[in-house]
């Protein structure tokens, strides 16, 4: 008796999930297809001119120049190394 009312159970529970799924489908076919996702704009990249990793040009670290560097580290190496 205890096994047919815990199989009892799982069907109740069964049939409610169904019936949420199948409204949930049925909303999502009301509303239409879903709006592609806006593409993002491709950055300007770089070269760092101590070491040559290419990087985005808004992470980049410059000299006020036309130099561009991976990190300050770089920046101040190349700018010691100058005679």
């Amino acid at each position: 008796m205890k096994y047919l009312l815990v199989l009892l159970v799982i069907v109740v529970a069964i049939g409610i999930w169904r019936n949420k799924r199948r409204a949930e489908l049925t909303e999502r076919k009301a509303a239409g297809p879903r709006p592609a996702p806006a593409l993002k704009q491709p950055q300007n990249m770089v070269a760092c001119a101590h070491c040559g990793l290419h990087l985005p040009q808004a992470d980049a670290v410059t000299d006020g120049a036309s130099q561009y560097y991976c990190s300050a580290e770089h920046r101040s190496l190349a700018q010691q190394s100058r005679p």
